[in-house]
């Protein structure tokens, strides 16, 4: 944008605004309020404010952080000089350096004992000591790096390393499997893959199908078990310790990247088709953290837990903004059964989840409370009203339901825990209430993707409304596009509604290799689309309502988003996890239910139905009806519209998961892998659906 043009968009804005006199002051404050002849530019007690997207139109529609209304984030406002991810992890070795950083529990003798700690300044020298390891096997700058393990402190040093030295990083996720990981390495060019022995077994089956790969160092592996290669390969296998060590030896000086260079190639892996890298630069990532400090404070004094995976942007842009805090880091083992026992031994301050550990916890929350017998379940219910009632109206609840109460289940996670988020996909209101009152402290939502490196919006502090993901990340702007195939449109009343578009200085660069894909999302004015539905809440709040890529037609030509179905029905007792199918050649839905099995047993008990076992009282016709009547009064009360419930239901004992092909890295339903994998029972629901209708 030329002077000029900026000057005069400049101009335009403060026209819209007028300074509001403080009386006795002798002169204007810097305090602004909008100016009623422009029409409402920032909302009284608003978080976002409204923007013209172009002057020539004179159309307001773009929607910015009220902390950051005329300029998006670019850096930390205490640290300008923070332009990628090296200077970010400098800042935070120089001022934290004997602070505790990343920890991990010990097994002694087979018994798993307390965290032990590593400090910022000897994981600075680690780092150190393995980009020079790098440069010493001859990987050089620019090379991509694969991570093909889980989350734990080598995960984040090579990380470092790799920033430091001017390295791309390239997660592998492990839930992939063999033909994705290969498809990834040969895509990015991987010259060095980091694994553990587990994963190395899976990279040993197509050694000789990753020619670009020239090293591979073994986390947590003996220099005495590496296996041995035949002289026709020309990989190197090295321990970790043994990279360190020559690291070490053969010290380098960093080759520090610019805020333009490639920081990260994160490969997601969809609903369907090949995996698409999004490429990431160093000022991407640091912007977004930047936005996020704005409105979220945490200090060195602060404890969190890494379980979810490194590999996906949640967890890695959390990473960013933990470091530049001086944040203490503790790992899970390994074991998602194990997380509640590491919850505890941690006691952290900080957790971040998605709402299917969420709901878990509510489930697991009330059921307790339910077989506790009549008297706590009176007691819990009248603190858990009385506490609602206060935060609801701005109170401080009184602490006495605490003690008598809510700390026995703040223990459940440590008791230390004041902050929370839920990414992923939607929260349910009640839910996030629920935890905000059992817990205590701030209970957000946010919303973002890999493309947006992180964070797009997310709920602002004191906001007390739920059901929606909040304002803009100060490092981003966003507008809602018409979708008419839909129904959606920038003109709906009483809100806004359309296709979820964002812009700034956090938008991917494209992806990798794919310049086809990337024209699909990111338009020539820079805006993102991201498939998404939205709405604007009063005060400028967003609220996903919709996902504009997985709708289909039935075959009377409703349009259905089976997504926004199934988050209706996940509050259905029954549910563990929901799959809702349609196509054109039906008229009806069909769902798909992972069933609760404690929730069924009981339900089968107080019903007095006899079973021999769970699989015989999944495919049990009353178990069955009682599911469909369940969700049906759920869609009632949510109002769906009539070809929006599911007329039949199949009840299934395994969960779906990343390890059976049927959730993405994100907890998203993979739809096709899904359709294939259900086929027989979606079969079977259409003609038992065809044989009531013929005989009706």
């Amino acid at each position: 944008m030329d002077s000029i043009t900026a000057e005069r968009r400049l101009n335009a804005i403060h026209g819209h605004l007028v300074p509001v006199v403080v009386v006795g002051a002798g002169s204007h404050s810097n305090d602004l309020r909008s100016n009623p002849t422009a029409g409402e530019f920032l909302c009284e007690k608003g978080y976002s404010v409204v923007l013209p997207e172009k002057l020539q139109t004179g159309k307001w529609n773009v929607y910015r952080s009220a902390c950051s209304p005329f300029k998006l984030v670019t850096r930390f406002p205490d640290h300008p000089d923070i332009g990628t991810l090296h200077d970010n992890f400098v800042q935070a070795v120089d001022t934290f350096r004997d602070y505790k950083y990343l920890g991990t529990r010990i097994r002694v003798d087979g018994t798993i004992g307390e965290y032990k700690w590593m400090t910022y300044g000897e994981a600075g020298t680690a780092r150190a000591a393995i980009g020079s390891g790098l440069l010493f096997h001859g990987i050089p700058k620019g090379s991509c790096v694969g991570f093909y393990f889980i989350n734990r402190p080598e995960w984040l040093i090579v990380d470092h390393a790799c920033s430091a030295y001017s390295l791309v990083s390239v997660p592998l996720y492990d839930t992939l499997g063999p033909d994705a990981v290969k498809y990834i390495v040969n895509h990015a060019d991987v010259k060095a893959i980091f694994c553990v022995p587990q994963t190395l077994n899976s990279l040993r089956g197509f050694f000789n199908e990753i020619p670009s790969v020239q090293l591979i160092v073994v986390v947590g592996g003996m220099d005495n078990e590496l296996p041995s290669l035949p002289p026709s390969t020309e990989i190197q296998i090295v321990t970790y310790a043994k990279l360190l060590s020559e690291g070490r030896g053969n010290p380098q000086p960093f080759s520090p990247p610019n805020p333009n260079d490639v920081a990260t190639i994160c490969y997601t892996s969809g609903t369907t088709g090949t995996p698409k890298g999004v490429v990431l630069t160093h000022g991407n990532l640091i912007a977004n953290a930047a936005g996020c400090s704005i409105a979220t404070k945490f200090y060195p004094s602060d404890i969190y837990i890494s379980y979810l995976p490194l590999a996906h942007i949640y967890e890695r842009g959390y990473q960013v903004l933990l470091a530049y805090f001086g944040v203490a880091v503790g790992f899970y083992q390994g074991d998602n059964m194990e997380l509640m026992n590491d919850l505890v031994a941690l006691r952290p301050t900080i957790f971040c989840s998605v709402p299917r550990l969420y709901n878990r916890i509510y489930a697991g929350i009330l059921s307790a409370v339910k077989s506790s017998g009549p008297l706590k379940e009176r007691l819990f219910n009248a603190a858990y009203n009385s506490k609602r009632q206060a935060i609801m109206n701005g109170n401080n609840p009184s602490p006495l339901w605490d003690k008598l109460v809510f700390n026995k289940i703040k223990a459940k996670l440590g008791g230390r825990v004041r902050f929370f988020s839920s990414g992923a996909s939607p929260l349910s209101p009640d839910i996030l209430d629920f935890l905000k009152i059992c817990f205590g402290g701030r209970v957000l939502e946010g919303y973002g993707m890999t493309e947006s490196s992180f964070v797009i919006s997310m709920m602002d502090e004191g906001d007390n409304l739920s059901g929606h993901v909040g304002s803009p990340n100060p490092a981003c702007e966003i507008k809602l596009v018409d979708v008419p195939e839909m129904n959606y449109t920038s003109d709906d009343e009483p809100h806004p509604r359309g296709e979820i578009c964002v812009r700034g200085p956090i938008i991917f660069q494209g992806y990798y290799k794919d310049e086809a894909h990337t024209k699909e999302v990111l338009d020539e004015d820079g805006w993102l689309h991201t498939g998404d539905i939205g709405l604007w809440l009063p005060g400028g709040r967003l609220k996903i309502i919709d996902r504009k890529k997985n709708i289909f037609k039935l075959a009377q030509g409703e349009y259905i988003s089976p997504e926004k179905i199934e988050n209706v029905y996940a509050k259905c007792r029954f549910i563990s996890q929901c799959f809702i199918y349609g196509d054109s050649l039906n008229s009806s839905l069909v769902a798909i239910v992972s069933v609760d099995q404690d929730v069924l047993k009981t339900w089968a008990a107080t019903e007095g139905i006899k079973y021999k076992d769970l699989e015989q009282l999944c495919n049990d016709r009353t178990a069955r009806a009682a599911v469909l009547s369940d969700i049906d009064a759920i869609g009632r009360e949510a109002q769906l519209r009539g070809f929006e419930f599911a007329k039949a239901v199949t009840l299934e004992l395994e969960p779906f998961t990343m390890e059976n092909g049927l959730l993405t890295l994100t907890s998203k339903i993979k739809r096709h892998q899904a359709k294939e994998y259900f086929a027989k029972a979606i079969s079977n629901m259409y003609a038992e659906l065809t044989t009531s209708d013929t005989s009706t």
